[in-house]
């Protein structure tokens, strides 16, 4: 099961690693713009810091409850997995998401972008 545990681990933190560098790249492109530009650097670095860590915490409660399924290790390493990826993914929208409410200035102003 170690060696599942470690598969996993490796599998989820590099996509973990993957999404927060993509929000970092999101915010670097959005930083161009005129009017919020300094806010979007700030909260890009702010958002992927937090997705980060919460991602993390996420991870290691799932590689935790990996040894509780009594099933079969290569099926639990796959359940695993895809909660993770599901997760992430869900986070990853999320952040992207409140990078965009920086960009166009605030809830209020989603509806007249």
């Amino acid at each position: 099961m170690l060696i599942h545990a470690s598969i996993y681990f490796i599998g989820a933190a590099s996509l973990l690693a993957v999404l927060t560098g993509m929000i970092l790249r999101i915010g670097a492109m959005m930083a161009d713009c005129p009017k919020n530009g300094p806010a979007i650097k700030t909260a890009s670095v702010t958002i992927a810091t937090g997705f980060a860590a919460i991602g993390v915490g996420g991870i290691i409660l799932i590689v935790a409850l990996l040894g509780a399924f009594q099933m079969e290790p290569m099926l639990a390493l796959l359940l695993a997995l895809g909660l993770a990826a599901l997760c992430l993914g869900l986070g990853f929208t999320h952040a992207v998401g409140t990078l965009r409410l920086v960009a166009v200035g605030g809830p209020d102003q989603i509806a007249k972008a």
